[in-house]
């Protein structure tokens, strides 16, 4: 265990170079180090190969989400993992690797019944849908329970057969909430299967009245933007009668949101402390629980491109860029 082999991005607008690092042998306190078993891309990654956002500096190491084997851990990981544990994780911008140190809150060890293909899709998409829906500077949900118990008010979820929508509906209708879903036709089963108690095509002519017909016949609490355009449902939000808060994953831009309508991006103010609010739901608990009982499904399901290893990261990219729906590229290792 003396190479460590990192995809590196050095500039955008071309492909990942593979290169020798060595594996750390000094670890912090907090840090675990996994040996990567698969590996799960993100929109995000695809995006910072072909341009550069402005406060990112290359060169630089895409990837998110990882699972894999617990190889070595620091003095307070060791409260936690034992080396040859199975986890899943957030590697925050650090992930494409064989081995990856992560920090152990954003760790948590897989249950039996899932694979590690299975668990790498959540790490990313998972916290994204919490920060939204149960962050107190956004919709402010009371957290998800394995009982849930309803609270009698509906979530619009749009974008529900993305990545993080496909969580945001679980997470909403683990805090016992109605979800209406919105998203492409061809998707309806998808997101009803997931919990959506309705679901809506967001390219019909007549989505927007539809949805707010739907909606106002009770009390809606909240929409959550897991992917899309942001001007329809801040527009649903100007219509509706409880004209409900608005989360986003996107951002929302000028002339977005109408007058009067509460509309807010989500985004982490940096650093490890930000995750501390939304722990309880992901590593921390709900997630690993809620998967051991068989009570959160895998969604968006892996699909496993044919190459293996970090060689199959950029095949991988290709095809993400291509577009995909309700699914999510997985690379084995």
């Amino acid at each position: 265990m003396s190479v460590n082999r990192v995809l590196w991005q050095d500039k955008p607008g071309v492909p990942g170079v593979i290169r020798e690092d060595p594996i750390p042998t000094q670890l912090e306190d907090r840090q675990v180090l996994v040996k990567v078993r698969s590996w799960a891309l993100n929109p995000a990654d695809a995006i910072l190969q072909d341009q550069s956002l402005g406060h990112w500096t290359y060169p630089l190491i895409l990837g998110q989400d990882v699972a894999g084997t617990v190889e070595a851990v620091g003095s307070i990981g060791a409260s936690k993992f034992d080396i040859g544990d199975r986890v899943f994780g957030f590697s925050v911008n650090n992930g494409f690797k064989d081995y990856v140190t992560l920090d152990h809150t954003l760790t948590a060890k897989i249950p039996e019944s899932v694979s590690f293909s299975e668990a790498c899709v959540f790490p990313l998409c998972i916290t994204t849908a919490s920060f939204a829906l149960f962050g107190k500077d956004y919709l402010g949900l009371p957290l998800p329970s394995l009982n849930p118990m309803s609270t009698g008010k509906t979530i619009l979820v749009w974008g529900g057969s993305s990545a993080v929508g496909s969580n945001g509906i679980q997470l909403a209708k683990a805090a016992g909430f109605d979800v209406v879903a919105a998203c492409s036709s061809r998707n309806f089963d998808y997101v009803k299967n997931l919990g959506a108690r309705a679901a809506f095509d967001y390219n019909s002519p007549s989505a927007i009245n539809d949805i707010v017909a739907e909606l106002d016949k009770g009390t809606c609490a909240g929409i959550y933007i897991a992917a899309g355009d942001a001007k329809d449902p801040c527009l649903i939000a100007h219509m509706s009668k409880d004209k409900p808060f608005v989360a986003s994953s996107i951002p929302i831009k000028p002339g977005d949101a109408p007058e009067g309508v509460n509309a807010k991006m989500v985004f982490g103010k940096g650093g490890i402390d930000q995750f501390e609010e939304t722990l309880p739901v992901t590593f921390g608990g709900f997630l690993p629980e809620a998967l051991a009982k068989c009570l959160y499904k895998i969604a968006p399901s892996p699909e496993i491109v044919s190459t293996k290893g970090l060689e199959g990261i950029q095949e991988a990219l290709d095809i993400l860029k291509k577009g995909v729906s309700a699914k999510k590229l997985v690379v084995e290792g």
